[in-house]
């Protein structure tokens, strides 16, 4: 490892990101040097911002990977190159932001009964009950499970914080059925046969994308599909917003409201204009559409 590169490290470490922002950005102006073939201390702004252009255009990265290719970079040069007057910046984006579909319970239950293991179950039914990100989710640890206290300790989640969630009954007995089958040690999910490490964020990627398909479900997008269920549920159920901006460590209220556009409740209370007719039955004519 160079001097540069470890001085890098030093400094994201100093502001305490998390180990996979530390890797994105080195890898960001790893893979500068590489396009270059010389020193990243080396490289002018103006050869950065091509390189960023050669991203968008001839990689075809898609806006969100450029944008954090540029954060690595910005990064290097104005902390650890201490260029205080270089600046990578993407254009923003226009904005499209899809509403995320939502697993209805029916379909949950579907998925937790389409795992092949009694781990990959309780990988599943977790990230559910308590509306974890799958970091989270695989983070988890014995300790964390406060059954006295029906709660769950997310420690250092998405922007270092720590924060609590539910512990549901359902779960708790079923992470004991768990327990006494896998008798998890530092890490409460782990691979097989190596109990002393986490299961990769990938790993619970593929078990929810293997239940999904068996399942045969085709809303979903991802493991994090779990998670927003979690919430829109807890709304349909009646809980308040607040409540569920606590449980899934958001900063603002702004991002939990999302979910007030995908709940039913609402829906379901408002009739259409069309049922106020009251014709019993449906004439069709003979003719033929034109």
């Amino acid at each position: 490892m160079t001097p540069l590169r470890q001085k890098m490290i030093n400094d994201m470490k100093l502001r305490r990101f998390a180990i996979s922002t530390q890797k994105l950005y080195v890898y960001a102006v790893e893979d500068l040097a590489k396009y270059y073939n010389r020193s990243p201390a080396l490289i002018s702004e103006e050869e950065a911002h091509c390189y960023l252009l050669y991203l968008q255009e001839g990689r075809k990265l898609e806006w969100a990977s450029c944008n954090c290719m540029a954060a690595g970079l910005n990064f290097f040069y104005k902390t650890t190159l201490k260029e205080k007057n270089i600046n990578f910046k993407i254009p923003r984006r226009k904005h499209t932001r899809k509403l995320p579909t939502i697993f209805s319970r029916s379909e949950l239950i579907k998925l937790f009964d389409a795992t092949d293991s009694l781990r990959n179950r309780m990988i599943l039914t977790t990230a559910y009950s308590a509306g974890l990100r799958v970091s989270e989710v695989v983070s988890l640890k014995p300790a964390h499970i406060e059954s006295s206290r029906k709660l769950i300790r997310v420690e250092q989640g998405k922007g270092n914080k720590d924060r609590y969630t539910l512990l549901s009954d359902k779960l708790l007995k079923d992470l004991k059925v768990y327990w006494k089958r896998y008798h998890p040690k530092e890490y409460l999910f782990y691979p097989t046969g190596n109990p002393h490490k986490p299961l990769t964020k990938n790993m619970a990627w593929k078990i929810f994308n293997k239940a999904k398909q068996k399942a045969g479900l085709k809303r979903g997008k991802g493991i994090h599909s779990l998670r927003h269920a979690f919430a829109t549920h807890l709304l349909e159920d009646g809980v308040d917003l607040y409540s569920i901006k606590t449980f899934l460590g958001h900063s603002s209220i702004s991002t939990t409201m999302i979910y007030l556009r995908l709940t039913q409740n609402g829906i379901k209370k408002i009739k259409s204009p069309f049922d106020r007719y009251e014709s019993a039955t449906v004439e069709v004519p003979d003719g033929k559409d034109n």
